[in-house]
């Protein structure tokens, strides 16, 4: 059996943690949440010789003062968990700033590798580090890494195991004469004696016990016991930094300075923003689109029809080989088809985020949105949003105020996805020819103003806690590696696949049944989903919606806003008794049109890269959608059909997003917000109703 290394990663944001835990651990990296919270926890098991390491990334944090909830988290574990080996990463560029962190993780006195990050940054700028040295007066491992291409990294694991089997506790911390007195006081008066420097100072800090001692120093040092435990611990790192750094006489001119005079410009700076955030939309939508149409309909078009046919030589029941076809294939279908789109949009943002774009983002954004109470980093989930609300909602992980997530989380399902626009551009093609980009305009401010409206309700109400101040850490732009950037997109898909899709599956599978049942049911209207349809016409009617076929088709609309449309085309052709072409299935022709559609999708996707507009966006009317459009026309006036398209804006954009909300937020806030977002949409929906019934 193999002996456990427990291994606490621990370090400032941006220095690199995630790039060298992705070089140790690879594809076993595993991505959730910590608990009770939504901040992102990564963590792996890597097996090294006699020895099973599990790595434990610990939130990106500048100090140990819990005073974030990063900065809880953090303390929380290494006070509780008590880890065998800290693993402390150091931005060797920023060291001096750095080590103030590493002071405070040398206070628990627990085995420590300090990897001296990026060193080949720190050398551009005339930097040397004197790893050795620094190895002497700590007592601790170092290792110089370069974590973007690998150097280095094969020596960490080594230095862990070192320090685990040797026990290399750091040396002593010392500071000033009269905080040392102090402690050695709080020490002496203790009953067990093995207790480290950090609970010390905790202790001297905080304990009711030790009031007077606390006053005692602070009268003569005439400052408070933080102020007194920070300008030490500065003292020290600053001390340290003095010792192991020498800095050449001349260094080069950095050009992140050059590059964010320009970049971080209160007018030329916005303008770039919404440039770059155009490109992330274009390149996202228009390089994923050609796969998510090819994967669709290699599930639709291929695997579907094969496994009908295949299972039909089994003499099965006809009702089964349907929802094996329809519900279960269809079902895993509808969550890969997720795949493409939320893939890219990680790699572009992982990529802005590694290459240090997105800190410039919330640093340029920060003034506009602490007049809503947040701060700047919130705006990056919220544009999100607009491209699809669940990597949107994961990436409000990297927040470090829960109040600040939560209200923006609440926040992200009213910004308009593409998945509405299809439903928008349907609707306003046969009710507003004359003014389309208007009316889509205002369906996209509309859903900004809700979520406005609802951060602020919020505010005032449940989460009325201060906003939480914090110094944005602006780092240097570099060129992340390929790897580092496409093992975060995986983590994070296999991550969706497992959680948000097992969600999916099982709602595809639901809705199907309701469709279908009871048993033998051929018109849409006699099924479990036209009675509830049928139930729901009274709800709905207020708002213009009064027919049963439009009730129904918001059912499986839940699934994903684009079903919509479909979901109507079947609901509406059956009602009407027009009955679809069927057609024999010929496998091996079918699927030599698959692999022609790969082929035209790889085409089509680099093609899209040289156009300026985002062509995937523009649509297309497809082979039915004329009779379709003849139906609709009857059942609705443009009253009723904006009505319908502000329904589908404002209640809770898919069950996607939904199941990310529960994994992130917990089953009742999820549900709670589910019924808000409902009873939302249908008074806003009522309000449009009538007043264009006035108008």
């Amino acid at each position: 059996m193999k002996k456990v290394i427990k291994v606490a990663i621990a370090g400032n944001p941006n220095v690199g943690k995630t790039t060298i835990l992705n070089r140790i651990a690879g594809t076993s990296l595993k991505v959730g949440n910590w608990p009770g919270v939504t901040v992102e926890k990564k963590e792996a098991v890597v097996k090294f010789g006699d020895y099973e390491i599990h790595l434990v990334d610990l939130p990106g944090i500048y100090t140990l003062e819990p005073i974030s909830e990063d900065e809880r988290i953090a303390v929380h574990f290494l006070e509780e968990e008590r880890p065998d080996v800290i693993l402390n990463i150091i931005e060797t560029p920023n060291i001096e700033r750095n080590l103030l962190l590493t002071t405070e993780l040398l206070e628990f006195g627990i085995p420590t590798v300090v990897v001296l990050n990026m060193i080949d940054e720190a050398n551009k700028l005339g930097m040397e580090v004197d790893d050795r040295r620094m190895e002497e007066l700590l007592g601790v491992k170092v290792v110089k890494t370069i974590g973007r291409t690998g150097v280095g990294v094969n020596r960490i694991l080594p230095a862990v195991v070192e320090a685990y089997e040797k026990n290399l506790i750091p040396k002593p911390v010392i500071y000033g004469d009269e905080l040392e007195r102090a402690l050695q006081k709080v020490y002496e008066s203790l009953p067990k004696k093995d207790v480290t420097k950090h609970t010390l100072i905790k202790l001297l800090s905080e304990s009711e016990d030790f009031l007077e001692l606390r006053k005692e120093i602070e009268s003569k040092l005439g400052k408070g016991i933080h102020d007194i435990v920070n300008d030490e611990r500065y003292a020290f790192a600053h001390g340290l930094f003095a010792e192991v750094v020498r800095k050449k006489g001349v260094s080069a001119r950095d050009v992140t300075d050059v590059i964010d005079r320009v970049v971080l410009h209160p007018y030329l700076g916005f303008l770039i923003f919404i440039g770059v955030i155009y490109l992330v939309f274009k390149l996202s939508f228009d390089f994923s689109s050609p796969f998510v149409d090819w994967v669709d309909g290699f599930i639709n078009d291929f695997l579907a029809p094969l496994a009908y046919s295949a299972l039909g030589l089994l003499a099965l029941p006809d009702w089964f080989l349907r929802f094996f076809s329809e519900a279960v294939v269809g079902g895993v279908g509808f969550v890969i088809t997720f795949v493409p789109l939320i893939a890219t949009l990680y790699f572009f943002i992982t990529f802005l985020e590694m290459s240090g774009y997105i800190p410039r983002v919330a640093f340029l954004m920060d003034r506009f949105m602490h007049r809503l109470g947040l701060h700047g980093k919130s705006v990056i989930p919220l544009i999100l949003g607009f491209g699809c609300n669940v990597p949107a909602i994961v990436a409000t992980r990297t927040m470090e105020s829960t109040r600040d997530k939560l209200l923006v989380i609440m926040m992200i399902p009213f910004m308009s996805c593409p998945a509405r626009l299809v439903v928008y551009a349907f609707f306003v093609s046969i009710f507003f020819k004359n003014h389309p980009a208007l009316v889509i305009t205002f369906l996209y401010l509309l859903g900004i103003l809700v979520a406005l409206l609802t951060g602020f309700l919020l505010r005032k109400t449940v989460y009325r806690g201060s906003m939480l101040h914090f110094v944005m850490e602006l780092p240097p732009y570099r060129l992340p590696s390929l790897r580092a950037v496409l093992t975060i997109v995986w983590v994070h898909v296999k991550d969706f696949l497992y959680r948000a899709g097992t969600l999916i599956f099982g709602a595809s599978i639901l809705i199907w049944l309701l469709l279908n049942l009871p048993p033998g049911v051929k018109n849409p209207s006699e099924s479990v989903a036209g009675s509830v349809g049928r139930v729901l016409v009274p709800v709905f009617e207020p708002i213009g919606i009064d027919n049963w076929k439009a009730t129904t088709s918001l059912i499986p609309a839940f699934l994903a806003r684009e079903i919509v449309i479909s979901s109507m085309g079947t609901i509406y052709t059956s009602a009407e008794g027009i009955e679809p072409q069927e057609e024999g299935f010929d496998a091996a022709e079918a699927f030599k049109e698959q692999v022609v559609g790969l082929g035209l999708a790889f085409r089509d996707a680099l093609g899209s890269l040289f156009t300026l507009s985002i062509t995937s966006l523009q649509v297309e009317e497809e082979e039915g959608e004329d009779t379709l459009r003849e139906l609709i026309r009857r059942d609705f006036t443009p009253a009723s059909a904006m009505s319908f398209m502000v329904f589908i804006l404002i209640y809770t954009s898919c069950l996607g997003t939904y199941a990310v909300m529960v994994r992130e937020i917990g089953k009742l806030r999820a549900t709670l917000f589910l019924g808000y977002s409902f009873v939302m949409a249908w008074l806003v929906g009522f309000v449009v109703y009538r007043l264009m019934m006035v108008l």
